[in-house]
This record gives C-alpha cells, sequence and structure tokens, in this order.
C-alpha cells in the first residue's frame, strides 16, 4: 500500500519544536495522535533543515523510508549540495534508499553481520540531528521516537568524522579505531557530550552517569539486555534513589535476557508501553537535568558489535522536555 506522505517537491511547513527554537531543539513524534495521514512529524522539520543546506549533508541511518527527506535529498542534490549516505546492508533496497541512488547520490552499506545502528544527519558541519528516529515513516509517525536537532560546528566535527570513518574507510563495528577520549561540546545551551559505539566504552560512561544518580532515574528503553546497566541501577535504589521505567512490550516478550523482571523485582517501577506499534527510545533521564539519548539501546549488541550513536545532553530546556515525553508514555504505561 503506498505511503499518503508529503513527497511535494515543495518543502512542507515546519512542525513546532518541543524545546525553545535556540542552538538545540528536540521534537517527538506523536503516534497517540496519528490519524493516518503522514504530516506534521519530526521529518518535516529535518525536511526544511535539508531544504537549508548550502554545500553538504551526510546521512547515516540504519533504514530509511522516508520519501519527504528522500525528495528533500534530491531537491539539494539538484541544487549543488554534496549528499553523501550511509546504510545499514539489510535495508539497501527501498523505495527511498533506490530513488536516492537512481539519482547518483553515493550510498555505502556496511555489508556486514553487526547493523550499523547510527540515526544521524550532519548538514554544512554546522548541524547534527540525531536520537532515535530512523528516517522511517514508522519511526516519524507510528513509533515513539525523538530526534535532536543541534547547532553546533564542533559537534558537526565530531559526527562528520565517525560519518567519514564509514563512508570513507569503509570501518563498521569493531574495525573502527578505539582509544578515542568521550568528546564534549559547549553550546550557549549547555554542554553535550558525545559516543560512538562500541569504540567509546559507552556502557562504562553510562554507568558512571546512573551511579552519580542523587535523586532520581527516569529511563525510555526500547530494548534493555544489559546487566550491567541494569545492576547500577539497582545499586542506587539501594541508596534511596527513585528508579522508573518503561520498556516496550514486544520487546520484554521476546528479547531473551530482559531486565525487566530483575529490575522490578529490586525495586525497580517498571511497566510495559501501550504503543500498539513500537516505543523506540532509548532514554536515560538523571536527576531531571541528564539527558542520555541516541540509537543505543541498552544492549551487549550495542556495546560491542553495532554502530551506535549516544549523547549526553545537561541543558535545562532539553531535559524537561524529556521529562514531559517521559511522563506522556508513563501515562499510558501498564503493569
Amino acid at each position: 500500500m503506498a505511503h499518503r506522505e508529503n513527497i511535494s517537491a515543495v518543502a512542507p511547513p515546519a512542525p513546532t519544536a518541543t524545546a525553545p527554537a535556540g542552538p538545540v531543539a528536540v521534537y517527538f513524534s506523536r503516534p497517540q495522535a496519528f490519524d493516518g495521514e503522514y504530516a506534521g512529524g519530526p521529518d518535516e522539520a529535518l525536511a526544511r533543515a535539508i531544504d537549508r543546506a548550502r554545500s553538504s549533508i551526510d546521512v547515516a541511518s540504519y533504514d530509511f523510508d522516508l520519501l519527504s527527506v528522500a525528495r528533500a535529498l534530491l531537491r539539494a542534490e539538484g541544487r549543488g549540495v554534496g549528499v553523501r549516505i550511509v546504510v545499514d546492508s539489510d535495508n539497501w533496497h527501498n523505495e527511498a534508499v533506490d530513488l536516492l541512488r537512481a539519482a547518483g547520490i553515493p550510498i555505502v552499506g556496511d555489508g556486514r553481520e553487526g547493523l550499523m545502528h547510527d540515526k544521524f544527519v550532519v548538514i554544512d558541519r554546522e548541524e547534527v540531528w540525531a536520537g532515535s528516529m530512523n528516517l522511517t515513516i514508522n519511526d516519524a509517525y507510528r513509533n515513539d521516537n525523538n530526534l535532536l536537532r543541534i547547532r553546533s560546528a564542533a559537534l558537526a566535527d565530531i559526527f562528520s568524522g565517525e560519518f567519514e570513518e564509514m563512508f570513507l574507510a569503509k570501518k563498521f563495528g569493531s574495525s573502527s579505531p578505539s582509544g578515542k577520549p568521550a568528546a564534549s561540546v559547549q553550546t550557549e545551551a549547555g554542554s553535550i557530550e558525545v559516543l560512538f559505539a562500541p569504540e567509546d566504552l559507552v556502557a562504562r560512561r553510562v554507568i558512571q552517569l546512573i551511579r552519580g544518580a542523587r535523586r532520581s532515574i527516569r529511563f525510555l528503553a526500547f530494548s534493555f539486555t544489559a546487566g550491567d546497566i541494569a545492576g547500577a541501577m539497582l545499586e542506587r535504589i539501594a541508596d534511596g534513589v527513585s528508579v522508573c521505567g518503561i520498556f516496550e512490550s514486544t520487546q520484554v516478550r521476546s528479547n531473551t535476557g530482559t531486565q525487566f523482571d530483575a529490575l522490578r523485582e529490586g525495586g525497580t517501577s517498571v511497566f510495559m508501553d501501550a504503543n500498539p506499534r513500537n516505543m523506540h527510545h532509548k532514554v536515560i533521564l538523571i536527576d531531571g537535568e541528564i539527558v542520555v539519548a541516541g540509537s543505543y539501546n541498552f544492549t551487549a549488541s550495542a556495546e560491542n558489535n553495532n554502530d551506535e550513536d549516544l549523547l549526553v545532553l545537561r541543558i535545562p530546556e532539553i531535559s524537561a522536555a524529556f521529562e514531559r515525553e517521559f511522563q506522556r508514555v508513563y501515562g499510558s504505561a501498564e503493569m
């Protein structure tokens, strides 16, 4: 069945950001409001940003079938902007990717068993879009997702380096250079730390952040099988920290090693989401001050095998926006 989404050559109006439109903003999908019309989603904000691109656009997306974004990329290529794309080879053939390939846009697949699971776009080496949202119709409209827009040349340079490692050097997963220190940048809104898996030992940093929690830990987890991360949360419960989380229900029922039962038995308030599609967030909120978000599921595969990206944001407006999103998902969650 054909998607009824906006694929016009004219750029659509931008949806409203869920945080102030300063150097950092966040967009959330709204599956609870989906009425069958593919309009008003985070993809439209991204498409408008692509329409403003002047020199370059690099896209790394595990899956890509959003024609709204594909059309924006074609418009950019048509006005002389350099467009490059990396996808997971399992998703090498779909309508959007085939459309871009037919136009001569260079596309690289990872060609391996592990996943190229990144989800980021770098525009003009000045602006980064990243989060849990694949460039797919389901992720933009039916699944719960987040998409951050960050205007920072320093952060864009870091993501560009990761992109070129895959696109030019063809280094994926465990072949990525290791030993790089975690990178941090300062924006007018606050600080942002960026890590890439598997080379940056992401789980170790996530555990450090959890162990630093003083009051509360909230999480939204599509897939959560990492015992060490769950163990760090249980340690904080023992010290009086409030821990509450929501799991994607299909993953709880199907994942070998899911931490749902272990966390519940250890005193965590854990629930399953109510979205009939997927609660696709990968988010941890610490003390209402720190947001951990990106493509990185809390699993051994994300830590050791896949290409992943993770952001640690200390920005009050973004923390507040993610807290509202947590409360929205929590409001309909099931035991």
